[in-house]
């Protein structure tokens, strides 16, 4: 039989919320899509923009920011499952996820995005989900570490 450390009471409370977090980007991304136009509708009222605006944004990714937003998206929502089951590949989960993110906010914030969108919230936004994307990456490094991940 296998000897692990026990998980301490934080592993539980980070993967919860990380899964929730990133079940929140999974969710936009399937939203967005599958073009379902409530959801886009109701965003471009929240952003203050023509509904058109936010679909044609949408509808014309070119495939590799598509790609790099499906890795963000989905290598986090899989990091944060791993990290409940108590897997190491949590960490390496992350990682992909960070590239994902890298190569999305390249193409949004190096020309991608039309002037619409752009506003000071994105900005804090993007930088957020960089902030919580790195804590896990390091979160999931420390606790394989200590032994909690195998």
């Amino acid at each position: 039989m296998e000897n692990r450390t026990k998980a301490p009471w934080h592993l539980w409370v980070i993967g919860i919320l990380a899964t929730l977090w990133n079940s929140g980007g999974a969710y936009d991304y399937t939203m967005t899509q599958t073009r379902n136009m409530d959801y886009l509708q109701a965003g471009a009222e929240m952003a203050g923009i023509p509904v058109e605006t936010m679909v044609d944004y949408y509808t014309n990714f070119p495939v590799w920011a598509d790609a790099m937003w499906a890795f963000g998206v989905w290598g986090a929502l899989a990091g944060s499952l791993l990290l409940l089951i108590r897997s190491r590949f949590a960490f390496h989960a992350f990682a992909v996820a960070l590239i994902g993110l890298i190569g999305t906010s390249i193409h949004t914030f190096g020309g991608g995005m039309p002037a619409e969108l752009s506003s000071g919230a994105n900005y804090v936004f993007t930088a957020i989900i960089f902030i919580v994307t790195i804590f896990l990456i390091w979160y999931a490094r420390r606790m394989t570490a200590r032994g909690v991940l195998r």
